[in-house]
């Protein structure tokens, strides 16, 4: 005869059952949380800081034109004692203009190693989603089952009390002609 099983908590494999759908619920949404930054990243390193840094080059670099404009009118003009003025801000606008350029080359540079530097992350992070919905629904399905199946062994194999044996309907073998 086969050995019993002896089931002592079916609560504990339901509690836990239902911690196992709680956790994939939250990493599924915390890896959701993560592709959006890095989607909200990508956006931002690749569209906007762009759009931005060339935007304020196009009006650094009218600054500088005005700034050296100025700085000619400033020198040819009779009525100013010295351009120094004009000079300090043709310099400013200058410095303020190679920020702008340094800016957008180092956006470029970042841009291009972004995904390089993401992919593989991704990869994982893909692998982890792939892990929550299709293994441990498994594992959720087959420890559902296995509730049921030792719910179904333990009522069976409960030895029954004597109210319930005088319950119970008699078979044909116990009933007298």
């Amino acid at each position: 005869m086969a050995e019993q099983a002896k089931v002592t908590s079916l609560e504990a494999l339901e509690y836990f059952r239902q911690r196992l759908i709680v956790f994939q619920s939250k990493a599924q949404q915390v890896l959701d949380e993560v592709r959006d930054e890095i989607k909200r990243t990508r956006n931002w390193l690749q569209l906007e800081q762009p759009r931005f840094w060339e935007t304020e080059f196009r009006k650094r670099r009218i600054k500088l034109e005005q700034a050296e404009a100025e700085l000619m009118t400033a020198r040819f003009s009779e009525f100013m004692d010295s351009p120094v003025s004009r000079q300090m801000a043709v310099r400013k606008a200058r410095e303020s203009l190679t920020e702008a350029e340094t800016k957008l080359r180092k956006l470029k540079m970042w841009s291009s190693e972004f995904e390089g530097q993401v992919t593989p992350y991704l990869m994982k992070l893909e692998r982890i989603r792939t892990w929550l919905t299709e293994d441990l629904i498994k594992a959720n399905s087959f420890l559902y089952r296995a509730q049921f199946t030792l719910e179904d062994y333990a009522d069976a194999t409960t030895p029954m009390t004597a109210e319930q044996v005088n319950q119970r309907p008699a078979s044909s073998e116990e009933v007298a002609p």
